[in-house]
């Protein structure tokens, strides 16, 4: 069997049986290879296999779980979702959120499985949008993920911190919460993180799996003091009662502009995605793992989500809290005692930094397959593959530098960090758009498609329809303050940073990106069958 050189991109064909001699080309050794069909897609794509195919379906399943972290991102935003929406805003918005992005992740996960590549969106685009616009719109598309997964890791980091601070102000009242100690902690969580994908890196799939249990077990260990002890709200006050407490004038606008809780916790399933070429029979893994993912989590989320609502007892109590999270006020409340209430909030603190291991590791990978591309500055030093380790060490580690220089912000303003972090959605959801667009375009103009094996059939093109149709609202919600009345701090600012860098990757596409970037449609050849492997 024959690989291409790394060092020389496409083109010089290496040999090698022995392991040390894969390891010295920056190949990984056969028995990371993959299946057949792995080898078939990643010829088939122009790729060269340089990482350990080593996660299986239990594995990547609790990668796109645990990342998510459906229920704990519930917690930690639930004021968001109280002030514009209420209980009932909360429960029927996740419920049509929930719908919606499992049509979206749907859609994703058929494309994952015609081109399973660590480039994900932007190398679909690619393959997928008209000629005259391929280069541009795939260009764009990279550079949005790339920094819609960078802010992603600042944005769990940045929850985590300040939970461990809000768990120390519940504890000693006399603490005063200073910003730039949730920047260290941030740092430190982050660098935690780097710890398990490097030297740790070969056992990720393993502790994965370990933390898929700690998610699941985790929900029980919370709502069940919940069920017991808390007092409950009716099931007409639950279900009915909206709330405008950003003054929109109407509850229907103040619960659109409170889905960014909810939002949030059903938004990035396809970081499994970026994982493609670590994930052994991709084409056919990825998708059902993907699918199960969001089924999972949208159960646990949904029970996370009635639990609260019917246990949280006065609403401006909990949102006037001094901890600055509602939720470790409601477990106070609950249980009425420290210890009880520092271990139900510990539990998010240990799966919010799991989630921080995997967002690291997508960042990384959308970075280096990025890089790999020449869609970035000093292209091959992101892109390098470090031989024997066989992980894109430098994305990594620059991964580790982005968010300590994002989360210096936070010591200015913590406005602008949060007008950073709400950038990971709206950055995130364009690359769906995107996406989806193209390949319906195909849909529309009978085009046909490449073969998969996870396919939506005769479906496909109304679920692309309606995934579409429930994106392009959202998205315009989503860089809507939560009240109507702003200033300098209750302004959403993440409208200003997504033109900022729309901006700075087109007028860096014009001057250089052009003639550096190499589009992945160029490499593909869609002509091999499985005997030219």
């Amino acid at each position: 069997m024959a690989f291409e050189s790394v060092q020389n991109g496409r083109q010089t064909q290496v040999k090698g049986p022995e392991n040390g001699e894969y390891s010295s080309k920056g190949l990984v050794a056969p028995k990371y290879m993959g299946t057949a069909r792995d080898q078939h897609d990643m010829s088939s794509l122009g790729r060269v296999q340089v990482l350990r195919r080593n996660f299986r379906f239990i594995s990547i399943l609790g990668f796109g779980c645990t990342l998510i972290s459906t229920w704990e991102v519930i917690l930690t935003l639930l004021s968001s979702g109280l002030t514009d929406g209420g209980t009932a805003g909360l429960i029927w918005g996740f419920i049509i959120i929930t719908a919606g992005f499992a049509l979206v992740f749907a859609s994703i996960a058929e494309m994952a499985s015609m081109s399973p590549t660590s480039g994900g969106q932007y190398h679909w685009v690619s393959e997928f949008a008209p000629r005259r616009g391929q280069k541009f719109l795939s260009y764009i598309t990279g550079w949005l993920c790339a920094m819609g997964w960078q802010c992603a890791i600042v944005s769990i980091a940045y929850l985590t911190g300040t939970i461990i601070q809000g768990l120390i102000v519940l504890n000693h009242p006399t603490y005063v919460f200073e910003r730039w100690h949730g920047t260290l902690l941030v740092v430190a969580i982050t660098a935690f993180s780097i710890l398990f994908n490097t030297f740790l890196a070969k056992n990720l799939p393993m502790v994965e799996g370990l933390i898929l249990i700690i998610h699941v077990v985790g929900l029980f260990a919370i709502i069940i003091p919940l069920w017991v002890l808390a007092p409950r709200n009716s099931a007409k006050a639950v279900f009915t009662d909206f709330y405008d407490g950003g003054g929109w004038g109407s509850p229907g606008t103040a619960t659109l502009v409170g889905l960014s809780t909810t939002i949030t916790s059903m938004i990035g399933y396809d970081c499994s995605v970026h994982m493609s070429e670590e994930i052994k029979d991709a084409s056919e893994t990825l998708p059902k793992a993907m699918m199960s993912a969001v089924g999972v989590n949208g159960i646990l989320g949904f029970i996370m989500v009635v639990t609260l609502c019917f246990t949280l007892g006065d609403v401006n109590n909990i949102l006037g809290s001094p901890t600055g999270y509602p939720f470790i006020q409601i477990f106070y409340n609950t249980t009425n005692n420290y210890a009880a209430t520092n271990t139900m909030t510990a539990i998010l603190v240990v799966t919010l930094t799991a989630s921080t291991i995997t967002e690291v590791a997508t960042a990384s990978r959308q970075l280096w397959s990025f890089a790999r591309d020449q869609g970035l500055p000093f292209s091959p030093f992101f892109a390098y593959v470090t031989p024997g380790w066989n992980i894109p060490l430098n994305s990594v580690l620059v991964s580790l530098v982005v968010t300590i220089l994002l989360s210096l912000i936070n010591i200015g303003s913590n406005v602008a960090l949060i007008a950073i972090v709400s950038l990971t959605i709206t950055s995130l959801m364009s690359a769906y758009i995107l996406s989806i667009g193209c390949v319906l375009l195909k849909r529309l103009r009978g085009e046909a498609l490449p073969p998969r094996r996870w396919s939506l059939g005769r479906f496909g093109m109304a679920i692309n329809i309606t995934s579409l149709m429930f994106l392009l609202p959202i998205f315009v919600f989503s860089f809507f303050p939560l009240t109507k009345a702003v200033d300098q701090q209750t302004m959403n600012w993440s409208a200003v940073m997504y033109v900022g860098v729309i901006g700075f990757a087109s007028g860096y596409y014009v001057l250089w990106g052009r003639h550096q970037f190499v589009a992945p449609v160029a490499l593909v050849r869609r002509d091999l069958d499985m005997g030219d492997i």
